[in-house]
């Protein structure tokens, strides 16, 4: 994994370098796989709201997909995803009431399957054997889960796993201080190119790549 920034003029370039890059015209689809992988916003019940410098981040007309992890646990949170794309898919978390959200779900965003779950039915939380299991079931290329509230990203066994953490911080049963986090998932053909947001003093970035396997 590369750290990128944590300079918060250069961190802002580089988000716009994303949104603004140029492309020849047979490669404009790739514009439209900008992924915004988020969850465990547990809002209001142990924190208030998204941090302020990811507000200044997310924003509109920037991505086109949104796969949340669950626990938003307030429509106003889905609301206010629907704002930064119209694609949004959501797991139910164990704190959700809209029974309308998949517990999980397969979505397909160019050459990928993407599989989505809360993460709270795997046992023991976050690990990579039970998640793995998950994965074959689904039978995805990438396996995204939440619940822990603790970012990870990893390749296993030519598929890759990731927990973008909680986006607010919020608490959980394991641990009270817990770093805000989201993930931005950049796919171009058969790569995947993550970039992972974590707040702890300044928004700090890292990135890294993952390829498909020819099957």
């Amino acid at each position: 994994m590369t750290q990128l920034s944590t300079n918060s003029m250069q961190f802002k370039r580089r988000w716009n370098n994303i949104k603004n890059v140029r492309i020849k015209a047979r490669d404009q689809t790739k514009l439209k796989m900008l992924v915004l992988v988020i969850g465990d916003f547990h809002v209001p019940h142990r924190t208030s709201s998204l941090p302020p410098q990811f507000k200044k981040l997310l924003v509109p007309g920037r991505i086109q997909h949104i796969l949340c992890t669950g626990n938003l646990c307030t429509n106003e949170i889905y609301d206010f995803l629907k704002t930064l794309a119209s694609d949004v898919h959501v797991s139910k978390g164990d704190f959700d009431e809209n029974a309308s959200w998949p517990e999980q779900k397969v979505v397909a965003v160019g050459q990928f399957r993407i599989g989505l779950i809360h993460g709270h039915q795997v046992v023991p939380w976050g690990d990579i054997e039970s998640l793995s299991l998950v994965q074959r079931q689904l039978d995805v290329d990438i396996l995204i889960s939440g619940h822990t509230h603790k970012f990870s990203a990893r390749e296993h066994e030519d598929k890759f796993y990731i927990n973008p953490g909680s986006a607010t911080g919020a608490y959980n049963a394991l641990e009270l201080d817990v770093i805000p986090s989201f993930v931005l998932m950049d796919i171009q053909g058969d790569t995947a190119v993550i970039y992972t947001y974590q707040l702890s003093k300044d928004v700090q970035v890292q990135k890294m790549e993952y390829k498909k396997k020819s099957s």
